[in-house]
């Protein structure tokens, strides 16, 4: 199998949209949840269950979020990334 420049510099443009979609999400709802703390701090105050409030269950929302993410584009690269490069030097014979 021939391995491509061109390949991996599309692989390198596609990566590169991947990433930063996946980090204007998350930056778009970490300042989400920072400004609903700063300018509506009623609203996150709200409790749904004794000892738990709004604010807490958003903060919650907001790690798994991140964390989905993070999985989806280590996921999302391991797939590409392997079909496009060529084997490593240093791997087991």
């Amino acid at each position: 199998m021939s391995y491509d420049v061109t390949d991996l510099r599309a692989l390198a443009r596609q990566r590169l949209r991947v990433g930063l979609l996946l980090s204007g999400c998350v930056v778009f709802v970490y300042f989400g949840f920072i400004l609903l703390i700063a300018f509506n701090k009623p609203l996150m105050g709200r409790l749904l269950y004794p000892g738990l409030s709004l604010g807490i269950l958003l903060g919650a929302v907001v790690i798994v979020l991140t964390w989905g993410l993070t999985w989806y584009y280590m996921r999302w690269a391991n797939t590409h990334w392997a079909q496009v490069s060529p084997p490593s030097a240093g791997g087991a014979m």
